[in-house]
Order: structure tokens, then C-alpha cells, then sequence
């Protein structure tokens, strides 16, 4: 594949073998059985690799399957407003509370506008920037919109899980918690560990449509 032509297409379910080993992608598996191709990304240690998610640069068919799924899971929750995590997520959370019939959503940012108080903001770091340490910030003006609320908390991917616990830690400041988590890959599991070690009741909260493994090499360009 050219590597602008993954997240186009959502194919049907056993197109192709989920058993690897896999070379040049990872075939994923939506939760209706149909499958998206994701680039294997190799790390730095040459013998594992992640299966990729940019949201933003898929194709709207499948921005439109993957929010659809995610929100048929949560659906379940009772869910009354989607909170979105930037970048990514907001993409994500923006189709989600449509897909809810919700009027609007509520989106953290990363840039902060000259009304923002730096009590409703915290340290945030990710997986793809692991060398750049910035602020999530929500707008006091959104605040009202949340209180008393049933809460969705939205990002795109959870991987090591420090971009969610730093959305969990903004939303105590205003006093409120999420009644789910929901992206639209998981990761492999290392996201587990660090939201038990806030609480252990979150690993129970968080919904995805897809799920990746921790690859590792097997033989050249080739990976299970």
C-alpha cells in the first residue's frame, strides 16, 4: 500500500488473515467483523512495532463506521455529553455526540486563549509527542456544560494511557468524573496499568471499537 491510502477503505470481515505473521499492515477487526488496514510503525528497539490510527486522515467512511460503532457502545452508558481530547480525539468526539444526537460536545485544548485559567489545566504528554510536554486546558466556559452530567471522556487512541489520565485529572478539577472512556483503538493493554494506578475502577469504564496488539518482529518486514 502507498502510505496515503490507509484508513480509506473498511473491508469485509475476513478479507484478510487475522493470524500473522503480517507484513506492511495490520489487518484490524471493527466489531462488526469488517476489517481497516493500519500501518505497522516500528519502534525504536528494530524488534517491535504498533499498528497506527491517524483519525484525521481517514476518509469520512470511515471517520463515520468507527464513531457509529463507538457509540452504539456507549449508547448503554446514558451518556448526556462527550468531552474530546485534542488533537486527535476531537475529530473522534465531534462524530460520537452527533452519532448521540447531541446538539454540541466539549473540547479540551492544548493552546491557551487569554479568558483560560491555569487552575483548570494540566501537564499532558502522548505516545506520538513523548518529547513534548504541554497543557490540556478546558474553557471555563464550558464548565457549566458539564456539571452534573453524564460523562463520555473521548480520545482517538489509548495507548500508554498518559493523554486519558491527564483528561481524567482536568475533569476532577471541575468536580466531575466520567461514567465512560471511549476511543476508537485500543492499543495494546499498557494503557491498563496507568489507569489503575489512578483508579482501578477505570480499566471497567473504557469502551473501544478496535484492538491492537504489541507486535514483534519475526522475520524481515514481518510481524506477529
Amino acid at each position: 500500500m502507498k502510505p496515503h491510502e490507509f484508513w480509506q477503505t473498511i473491508h469485509p470481515a475476513g478479507a484478510f488473515p487475522e493470524i500473522g505473521p503480517h507484513q506492511g499492515f495490520y489487518p484490524a477487526r471493527l466489531k462488526d467483523g469488517r476489517q481497516l488496514r493500519l500501518p505497522i510503525r516500528p519502534l525504536s528497539d528494530g524488534v517491535h512495532a504498533l499498528a497506527s490510527l491517524i483519525i484525521n486522515q481517514a476518509s469520512f467512511e470511515v471517520i463515520d463506521v468507527l464513531a457509529g460503532q463507538l457509540a452504539e457502545e456507549l449508547r448503554g452508558d446514558g451518556i448526556e455529553i462527550i468531552v474530546g481530547l485534542p488533537t486527535l480525539g476531537l475529530t473522534l468526539a465531534a462524530e460520537v455526540a452527533r452519532k448521540l444526537g447531541h446538539a454540541r460536545y466539549v473540547p479540551c485544548g492544548n493552546s491557551r486563549k487569554f479568558w483560560y485559567r491555569d487552575e483548570l489545566s494540566v501537564p499532558i504528554s502522548s505516545i506520538t509527542t513523548p518529547d513534548q510536554v504541554k497543557r490540556l486546558y478546558l474553557d471555563p466556559r464550558m464548565v457549566p456544560l458539564i456539571e452534573g452530567r453524564r460523562i463520555a471522556l473521548i480520545d482517538d487512541v489509548l495507548s500508554s494511557g498518559t493523554s486519558i489520565a491527564a483528561g481524567l485529572a482536568l475533569l476532577q478539577k471541575t468536580g466531575c468524573e466520567p461514567v465512560a472512556i471511549g476511543a476508537a483503538m485500543l492499543q495494546t493493554r499498557r494503557w491498563e496499568e496507568v489507569l489503575n494506578a489512578v483508579d482501578a475502577q477505570w480499566t471497567s469504564r473504557v469502551r473501544g471499537v478496535l484492538q491492537t496488539p504489541f507486535l514483534r518482529r519475526v522475520a524481515n518486514d514481518a510481524w506477529m
